[in-house]
Parts: structure tokens; C-alpha cells; sequence
């Protein structure tokens, strides 16, 4: 089961340094992301999971919250705390939070 957040929990652990995974495409990415997200398309998800570090809870997000389900639940067949965001960067958007629009500069 995959645990999911809202977004305020989420803006919550974002302000605490959270490892914030983006699975949308490079397109959608840089027309607006979380600040501080890093790109991992969900198509490159499962080659990149093993190189996530274990032990803090990775948050994952795509645009309306099915492919961060997705993501988590692969993130946690490799061993990883991962948590979807409800709502996606849809929902970020929705609520006020801020985005970043422009180059992968988070794209480590």
C-alpha cells in the first residue's frame, strides 16, 4: 500500500529538506515544477531507484498524483520509503505553493 500525503503535509517536509522525486516527462517538468524537485522519469524510475539512498522517506509527484502511485509503489519493491503526493503539481498549484519553470536545474 502506498502511503500518500497531502499537500500540505507535504509543504510541511519540503521546508524540512525533503528528497522530492518529479516523475513527469522533461517537458512537463520544465514547465513547472517544486522547487528543489529532482527529474526521474517514471520510464527511468527503476534503473535510478537503486541509486536513491534508504533510511529518510522520499516524496514523489508527477501532475495530478496516478504516476506518483505508480513510482512509489516501484520505489518500495526496491526498498524505499516513498510517499506520493495527492494531487500532484496540480494540486501544488492549486493551493498557492510555488514553482520553478525554466531549465532541469534540480536535475542531479
Amino acid at each position: 500500500m502506498v502511503t500518500e500525503v497531502d499537500v500540505w503535509s507535504f509543504s510541511a517536509a519540503l521546508a524540512d529538506g525533503a528528497l522530492v522525486l518529479d516523475v513527469r516527462e522533461p517537458f512537463e517538468y520544465v514547465g513547472g515544477h517544486v522547487p528543489g524537485a529532482r527529474l526521474v522519469p517514471l520510464s527511468t524510475l527503476s534503473t535510478a531507484a537503486s541509486e536513491l539512498p534508504t533510511g529518510r522517506p522520499i516524496y514523489v509527484i508527477c501532475q495530478s498524483g496516478n504516476r506518483s502511485r505508480s513510482a512509489a509503489q516501484e520505489l518500495a519493491r526496491h526498498g524505499r520509503d516513498a510517499r506520493s503526493v495527492s494531487g500532484g503539481t496540480s494540486g501544488w498549484i492549486s493551493a498557492g505553493r510555488p514553482v520553478v519553470r525554466g531549465p532541469r536545474e534540480n536535475n542531479a
